[in-house]
């Protein structure tokens, strides 16, 4: 796959939130206007050697499918999206959002389970009057983009989601054992707690 930087994710995304497209206008009304020119030319000429943009005949520029494929395929699972554009930088629930063009509610329910999964951290920034929650990719969270690589998108959130069905069944067995009568009160403790430790160890 191939690498983006934070400068190639923000030219990128002056097309994808205009339906693939973007020209000269659209990148003076923008904060990429500030590189000057020369870095902007040099900027464009990369992109185009990756073959992230394509120059239109009236001279907008048109987002590849490789380029969407990286960040902006449905396709792909929006777990290993986050991850990916969180390898670019650390952001906000509010940044991630925007460059995905998803709802801030799809980003912190996926990203929250990122986190508990230690795949992402998440660090409270106080930006002037406000605290907003930065997210990061971890080690193990780089290492999981790179499975992707070799192994296709077999990773999105199985192994958690077993877990989570796994506790589940605990939770009813459980339940079950509570009420039946033909056994003990130290019997059904030792059994409810040999149940519990089998759910702190899978973590739910």
């Amino acid at each position: 796959m191939i690498n983006l930087t934070h400068i190639d994710l923000q030219f990128l995304y002056l097309g994808i939130r205009n339906q693939g497209k973007f020209d000269e206008n659209d990148i003076q009304k923008s904060d990429l206007k500030n590189f000057g020119v020369g870095k902007i030319l040099d900027q464009l000429a990369s992109l185009k050697e990756r073959n992230l943009i394509e120059m239109n005949k009236d001279g907008s520029f048109l987002v590849t499918d490789i380029a969407k494929h990286i960040l902006w395929d449905d396709k792909i699972p929006l777990g290993v999206r986050i991850l990916r554009i969180l390898e670019i930088k650390s952001m906000d629930i509010k940044k991630i959002s925007s460059f995905l063009t998803l709802s801030q509610n799809q980003i912190y329910s996926e990203i929250e389970d990122l986190r508990k999964r230690h795949l992402v951290l998440m660090s409270p920034l106080r930006q002037e009057t406000e605290i907003v929650k930065m997210y990061e990719i971890l080690p193990e969270g780089i290492e999981q983009i790179s499975k992707t690589q070799s192994q296709g998108f077999s990773i999105p959130l199985e192994p958690e989601k077993s877990k989570i069905e796994i506790g589940s069944i605990v939770d009813e067995i459980i339940e079950e054992i509570k009420g039946i009568k033909e056994i003990s009160e130290p019997r059904k403790e030792k059994l409810i707690s040999n149940l519990s430790k089998i759910k702190e160890k899978l973590g739910v």
